[in-house]
């Protein structure tokens, strides 16, 4: 299976619109390619929060329609990072992926649970989603997390128990917690015996420089490859039967002992 991560560059100095046509273009360089994946909030920039509510889109938005026909012109499974996106109902706004097939279809959409800032940003301005979210793909069961969602494992434990044998983490990744960002992502391949395809940022959101340095871990924590800081499209060959191959010979998972039982029961 071939996945490409595009570390886009988010610039104050390109429109919205300009780098969602950018983008679109870039995606469809990538034909050829099994799986495609974009960063966080890519639009905006994940710190640009004044920009939230001004470039807030529907679901349905200009954002969903470029990347829709992207992932069909270019006959890939597209993870179009996320969006700020508005919700019809209510107007609250949410950190929403959206997931592509190779029709253009929309496969899923995923709101962000661990919304990032403590008691300012993202946390105030975003709510919060309540669901798991996995794709199932030709040869492998995408795991759909976000950004800030890397600090919680037990986020990755439910994927892995609906399923999920490689995550796939868009992000806006701050440079001053780039060790971080290595660190989280090999700690889920190696705990959850899954592939980690974690894909940021380039460049600088409202003055915060990104990480960069997408990256790509198999289930043994062995780093398959590394962007470096600037706007780069990393390519990266894997084989998904890795997956069932490790969980087999070291089977770890089996001996999960909290988190199992039912309240009442032994070992609850």
């Amino acid at each position: 299976m071939r996945a490409s991560l595009l570390q886009v560059a988010v610039s104050e100095d390109e429109s919205v619109d300009s780098r969602r046509r950018r983008v679109a273009a870039m995606v469809r360089d990538q034909a050829g390619v099994d799986l495609v994946v974009l960063p966080e909030l890519w639009t905006t920039g994940a710190f640009a929060y004044e920009a939230f509510g001004s470039e807030a889109e529907p679901l349905e938005g200009p954002t969903f329609e470029a990347m829709a026909k992207a992932a069909s012109d270019a006959g890939v499974w597209l993870h179009a990072g996320s969006v700020p996106e508005r919700d019809a109902g209510g107007g609250t706004l949410y950190n929403t992926s959206l997931v592509f097939s190779p029709s253009g279809d929309l496969a899923a959409a995923y709101r962000k649970i661990h919304r990032f800032g403590f008691d300012k940003g993202e946390a105030v301005l975003m709510g919060a989603g309540d669901a798991l979210v996995t794709v199932r793909l030709p040869h492998t069961v995408l795991g759909v997390a976000t950004c800030y969602d890397l600090r919680f494992p037990e986020l990755f434990r439910g994927l892995v128990d609906a399923g999920a044998e490689t995550f796939v983490v868009p992000a806006g990744w701050p440079e001053r917690r780039r060790s971080h960002w290595t660190l989280l992502a090999r700690a889920r391949a190696v705990e959850n015996q899954a592939f980690v395809l974690a894909c940021g940022t380039a460049g600088s959101h409202a003055g915060v420089p990104q990480a960069g340095h997408s990256i790509v871990v198999d289930p043994w924590g062995e780093v398959l490859a590394e962007a470096g800081p600037g706007e780069e499209v990393l390519t990266v060959d894997f084989d998904p039967a890795t997956v069932a191959g490790t969980r087999e010979r070291f089977p770890a998972l089996k001996d999960r002992v909290l988190g199992l039982a039912a309240p009442g029961h032994p070992g609850a």
